[in-house]
Order: structure tokens, then sequence, then C-alpha cells
């Protein structure tokens, strides 16, 4: 006997109605957006302008706001493709390991003689040593700095090879500690970009690592490509130096030990300060757009542990003394230490607009990039091919939905228009599911749509024809209704399945397109299955309780 028991009717039409909420928003695309752009600006500003509030009132605040993400090909937005100098780090490393190495070989300076660095390439450092017969001893000391490489393909190497060369010592980091380095290097790079780009605010971007030193960028949305790499290639490198004194010659040359830079708000004035800076923008845990006490827009910040303990023991040491903020080599602000600053955080001033102060605090609280970026591709897609991609997407949807509904009526009669209603829901559900996970839709992604919507008919067809078999045993209709949905599942079962796996291994070894293609047939196969299974069967079974018919006619 056919059945459908009261609960089950009630969790059918609940998920039904669960998918219509949630994919209406895309029904109201524009207006969604603006919402969930207003109320994104409004929580991370912590301002809203009349604007951002009528904005935020377009959509219902009780209804879902999630909608489907549109991906680079139908948004447009700008495409990069970036190669990491990692040899930067090396350099970097280097220079920072020579005053290190100099006190240490300074120590046994009776035995070794006057030391200097000598010229060396980018990734070495070089060390002449006065006394080349305690070369032996120069080498031993130098090993003694080299610490374990922090990899599990490293175990038991050291960061640093040392050898002599005549009376030069010569120091450079170890193969292991080569592959480590650039390893954390592009790790490091992915996530500044990621975190610079989700910080302003564009929707799904697309960052992954290309080959052993590229990354691949593309973020829909955003205006040009040149727009992206002045968001990703700014290097934010925050420091704090004390200020040695002032001029007004840009010509003039800065004594050892210290550097000149320009004022950005005082035009014509340089600063002399210490080369060595009190604290860096490495010991920044966070930074925010704030107002000063004179309500103009300005930047606080909030050092770590290490960071507050030196930045409170200078500002306590120098009361009195001018301290310089310095942002990418030029002042943004020189004040007077007031008093001893405790608790490692404070406030950056300047003639800063409140979009010039969220984002330096985007580009403060991403960290610098570690080394310089050479974008080798740059590629921008005008919203106006977007909606072209968007236009011919729905359109293939349209005809490929009139085909199949057309083909389903016309060989099934009014179990075709059970399967047809039960296909709307289907578009429904997969929307309404994409909106909820917040997947991106890509044009790959529409085709795996398309294709869906021909597989969702197929459990039907199934089932059709298994009824019709039945039909012609003699069994009634009420049996043979029964026994074609119990017959048909195992072959609906183990098609989808198939499927599902193919699915599945094209979203775990693709990238990017495929990526959106396997997302998209996925959630199809899910919202397919259970309307097939569910909703048509559901359809059917009323329609028999109420007509009763003694024959069908399929």
């Amino acid at each position: 006997m056919l059945q459908f028991p009261l609960w089950k009717r009630i969790i059918i039409w609940g998920i039904c109605a669960l998918g219509f909420l949630t994919a209406l928003p895309n029904a109201f695309y524009g207006r969604v957006e603006r919402h969930n752009d207003a109320l994104a600006r409004i929580a991370a500003t912590g301002a809203a302008t009349p604007e951002l509030e009528a904005d935020a009132a377009l959509w219902p605040e009780f209804l879902p706001s999630g909608i489907v993400n549109l991906g680079l090909d139908l948004r447009g937005g700008a495409q990069l493709l970036a190669e990491v100098q990692v040899a930067d780090v090396y350099k970097a490393r280097m220079d920072g390991l020579w005053p290190e190495m100099r006190k240490a070989l300074a120590e046994d300076r009776a035995e070794l003689g006057g030391i200097r660095r000598a010229p060396s390439a980018p990734d070495e450092l070089r060390i002449q040593i006065e006394k080349p017969e305690a070369m032996a001893k120069a080498i031993e000391i130098a090993k003694g700095l080299s610490s374990p490489v922090v990899t599990l393909t490293g175990v038991g190497q050291r960061d640093l090879a040392v050898r002599g060369e005549g009376n030069q010592l010569v120091i450079t980091l170890s193969d292991a500690e080569r592959a480590a380095t650039d390893a954390r290097t592009m790790q490091q790079s992915l996530e500044i970009i990621r975190r610079r780009v989700d910080g302003s605010g564009t929707r799904e971007p697309s960052i992954q690592r290309e080959g052993a030193d590229r990354i691949l960028i593309q973020v829909p949305g955003i205006g040009s490509a040149s727009e992206l790499k002045a968001l990703i290639g700014t290097t934010a490198q925050l420091t704090f130096h004390p200020v040695v004194g002032r001029t007004s010659n840009a010509n003039e040359i800065a004594p050892p030990g210290d550097v000149i830079y320009p004022s950005l708000d005082e035009k014509g004035v340089y600063y002399i300060l210490d080369a060595t800076p009190v604290v860096t923008g490495e010991e920044l845990v966070d930074a925010r757009p704030e107002f000063d006490q004179n309500g103009r827009p300005a930047v606080g910040f909030r050092f770590n542990t290490t960071g507050a303990r030196k930045f409170g023991d200078y500002t306590g040491a120098n009361i009195g003394q001018l301290f310089a903020i310095v942002l990418d080599k030029e002042v943004i602000s020189a004040p007077r230490i007031q008093s001893h600053i405790a608790g490692g955080s404070g406030i950056i001033t300047g003639n800063f607009t409140v979009e010039e102060s969220t984002n330096l605090a985007i580009l403060l609280r991403a960290g610098a990039l570690p080394a310089k970026m050479t974008f080798l591709e740059e590629r921008t897609i005008g919203p106006e091919l977007g909606q072209d991609s968007i236009d011919a997407g729905r359109i293939a949807a349209i005809v490929g939905i009139v085909a199949v509904v057309a083909f389903m009526i016309a060989v099934y009669g009014l179990f075709g228009v059970f399967a047809s209603v039960a296909l709307g829901i289907n578009i429904m559900l997969m929307f309404g599911t994409l909106s909820a996970i917040g997947a991106t839709l890509t044009l790959p992604g529409i085709a795996g749509i398309v294709l869906t919507v021909g597989m969702a008919v197929d459990a039907n067809v199934l089932v059709f024809e298994r009824i019709r078999e039945e039909m012609r045993t003699a069994r009634g209709p009420a049996r043979a209704i029964e026994l074609g949905y119990e017959k048909a599942m195992s072959a609906i079962v183990d098609a989808n399945i198939t499927t599902f796996l193919t699915a599945l291994i094209l979203f775990m070894l693709g990238s990017g397109p495929v990526k959106g293609f396997a997302v998209t047939l996925v959630v199809g196969l899910v919202t397919s299955v259970f309307t097939a299974i569910y909703v048509t069967r559901f359809f059917v079974v009323a329609w028999f309780d109420r007509r009763r018919p003694k024959q069908i006619e399929l």
C-alpha cells in the first residue's frame, strides 16, 4: 500500500520551505548585495552614515541574506600572476645575521685579529679575517650560531653552511634551510595577500600557489588589475625610530648609523633618524581605524608582549624626545614623548581621510610582504564581459529546462508534469544550498547547473519506466507505483554515487573553474535525488489518493 506518514510530509515540505527562503535573496540580488555590503562596512568602520543605513534597510533583517557569489568570469574583476622573489629573504637573513656574527667573532679578536664585512653576493655573508691562520676558529664560532632546521625533511641539519675561502669566512643558508625558507616565504605571502584582499571587502577571492614561487590571484568585483596591484604590492613596513635631527637639505648625507627620511606631511622637511628601529611592524598584533582627541581620522595600534616591553622601556627612558613613526621610509608622524607609554598601544595621527586610515589599518594589520613580488601577468575582465557570460548561461539554462520539461510531459503526461514541478523545486534547492554555503558561481558552475537539469529527471525516468513494466504484469496501479519506486531505487543510488565520486575527484584534484563545476554538480546530485525520491513521489501519492484511478496512463 502507498503510505506517506504525516511526519515525513512535514520534513519534506519543511526542507522545501527552507530552500525557498535561502534561495529567495538571489531573486533580489542587487538589493541584497548592497544590504550585505552596508552591514559589512558598518561593522568594519563602526560608523553608520545615512547612505549605509539606507542600503542596510533594503532587505529585511529577519530574512536570510546569503547570496551566491559571482566568480571572476561572471562579475568581472582582476587577475594577477605574481612571482615571489624569494632571494630577497636570503639577503635580509644575511643582513640580519651580520651584527650577531660580528659580536661573536669580536669576542675572540685577539686570536682572529680585525674583522670586517667584505663585499658579497646577496645570498651570502663574507667576513674578512685579519689572521687567516685562525680560520678554523672563526668557522667554529660561526657554526656555533647556527640552529637546527625546523622541518620534517631537515631533521638533523643546520640552517647555516660555513666555509673558509682564503682570508674570508663565507656563510650561506644550507640547502635544507633554503627549502624551508622558500616554503615559509610562500606561505606567508599567501596569507598576507589573503588578509589584505579580504580586508578590502571583496567577495570570494581566489588566491593559490602555482609552482615553486608563483601565486595566482583572482578577485571578482575589483575595478582593475592596477587597483589590485596597489592593494597587494604595498609593503606597509612600519618602524619606530629615535630622531637625531631635522634638515631641509634633500641631498644631505646621513652620518654613519643614521638614515634620512622625508616627512609625509611637512613638505621640504627631512628627518635624520637612528637606522636601527626601536620596534617594527613585525611586533604589531592589531591596527584599526580610530579618531584622535580632536575627532580627526587616525590609526590605533597594539604591540605584542616583546614589542610592548621595548616600546615602554624606550618611551620611559626618553621623555621629551622626538620619536618618529616611519611607514615605507616616510615619516608620517614624529611626536614628542610626553610620558611613559606602558601597555604597548598607541595611535598614529596625520592628515588622513577616513578611507586612508582604514586602508592603512588593513595594511598594517596584514603585515609586510616577506619578499618583493614581480607581476608576470595581469588581466582585467570587464563587467560587460561578465554580463555576457551570465546572459549566455541563462539562455542555456532556459533552453535546457524547456527541452527537458517538454520531453517529460510529451512522454509521461501528468507524471511528466509532476517531474517538471519537482525540477523547479530542485533548482530552487540548488541555489538555496549554494547560498547557504557561500559558494562562488562561475561559468563552469553554470554548466554544472545545466548538466544537473538534465540529470535531475533521470531518476524519474527510471521510476516511471519501472512503473510501466509493473503495469504490464496486470498488477494494480497502487502496487505498480510502490514497486516502481522500490525496484528503481538501487539503480538511482548506484548511478548517483558513481557521478558523486567523479565530482569529488574533480573537486579534490582540480582548481578554480574545475572546482566550481564540481561543487554545483555535487549539490545538484544531492538535491535531484531528494526531489526525485521524495517530492515527485509525494505528488504521485497525493494524486493517487485523491483520484484512485483504475489505470495509469504512462
